[in-house]
């Protein structure tokens, strides 16, 4: 499974459990764990990575790595300001909505990707 991508902890015992027993599972992942072919850290930040690239917010980004079992990560590296802009661009144009309806809606849909009240704020900022 490691070598076809990067898998948490979590993740790993979840799915080896399904064919082998809870010890032998947990022998093994401390076994790939301490040879570092896996680690926690390379996956959140892969994962972390992989979904900002697919324009996903930080709120979205943290709720789908606790869901990994992955507790502690850094994503400050990432401008999600930034992104949320580019996004906004990307799917409604350079122009700030009219009506406050259509307005609204562009804030669900960002919303929607994962991105917080103070990003959302400045996409729609010239």
């Amino acid at each position: 499974m490691l070598a076809k991508r990067e898998h948490s902890c979590f993740e790993l015992n979840k799915k080896l459990c399904q064919w082998y027993e809870n010890d032998e599972v947990e022998a093994a992942i401390v076994k790939l764990t301490l040879e570092d072919y896996q680690s926690d850290e390379r996956f959140a930040s892969d994962f972390a990575q992989m979904r900002f690239t697919q324009g996903k917010g930080p709120i979205k980004i943290a709720a789908d790595l606790r869901q990994r079992g992955i507790e502690q990560f850094d994503l400050s590296k990432h401008d999600f300001f930034a992104l949320a802009k580019s996004i906004k661009i990307r799917k409604y144009g350079k122009t700030t909505p009219k009506d406050y309806s259509e307005k609204a809606k562009q804030q669900r849909f960002l919303q929607s990707r994962g991105f917080d009240f103070e990003q959302i704020k400045a996409a729609f900022e010239p």
